[in-house]
């Protein structure tokens, strides 16, 4: 396991690769994105972990340009901007996920072993979950192939649970990634939403296909209708 750090705070950097060498070992740093950017070309990694604002390229100019070069590897992205619209650039980029700061080191820890866990792991553009297909190109949702609308927050609910498909994620995890980092929304807004989505999604099923995990959050689940 190989990864790259690309970080212009010395300090911040130091300690992430501390905490990557003690959790995954093989660890390269930089400190500006022109020498991620040859780092990420001339060798082989795993995941590079880039900082959003780095002298001479940005973590997101990094990430644009070996994602055109081919690399295949699993991208995570570093930054303070907190605006949605910046989030959403950042996964066009081609990034697999970001983080904002400041963060705590075992939550960076969990989001590099999620993007590790999806690298070999190519996100379709079509994903079938027993007898529904989500198209993540035309953001429609299809069930028996018959035509279901959603809303933009339904849609995005289930792209998240879909895309992570068996995997639990936490309360935390679906608000930020529907309503954004920023976002004050509570429980109760998530479990709305939940509850419309699966009126909408779950007639004639015996068990919805939205699981509630008790205390943790939420993830789809693959069984007979």
């Amino acid at each position: 396991m190989k990864i790259l750090i690309a970080e212009d705070d010395s300090r911040l950097r130091k300690n992430i690769v501390h905490i990557i060498q003690k959790e995954f070992h093989g660890v390269d740093a930089v400190d500006n994105g022109q020498d991620a950017l040859e780092y990420i070309l001339f060798d082989e990694y795993d995941l590079v972990i880039l900082d959003w604002m780095m002298p001479e390229l940005s973590g997101i100019e990094v990430c644009e340009e070996v994602r055109k070069k081919g690399y295949k590897g699993g991208i995570l992205i570093l930054t303070a901007k907190d605006d949605s619209s910046n989030i959403i650039q950042g996964l066009d980029a081609g990034a697999d996920d970001y983080i904002l700061k400041p963060f705590k080191m075992d939550e960076l820890l969990a989001r590099i072993r999620a993007v590790l866990r999806r690298k070999d792991k190519p996100i379709c553009q079509i994903i079938q979950i027993d007898n529904y297909k989500l198209d993540l190109n035309s953001r429609i949702l299809y069930r028996d192939n018959a035509e279901m609308l959603l809303t933009k927050n339904e849609f995005l609910l289930l792209e998240y649970l879909f895309i992570n498909n068996g995997i639990v994620l936490t309360r935390e995890q679906i608000c930020s990634y529907v309503w954004g980092f920023d976002h004050e929304t509570t429980n109760n807004n998530l479990d709305a939403l939940v509850k419309l989505v699966r009126k909408k999604i779950d007639t004639n099923r015996s068990k919805s296909i939205i699981e509630n995990i008790r205390g943790i959050g939420f993830r789809v689940r693959s069984s007979h209708v």
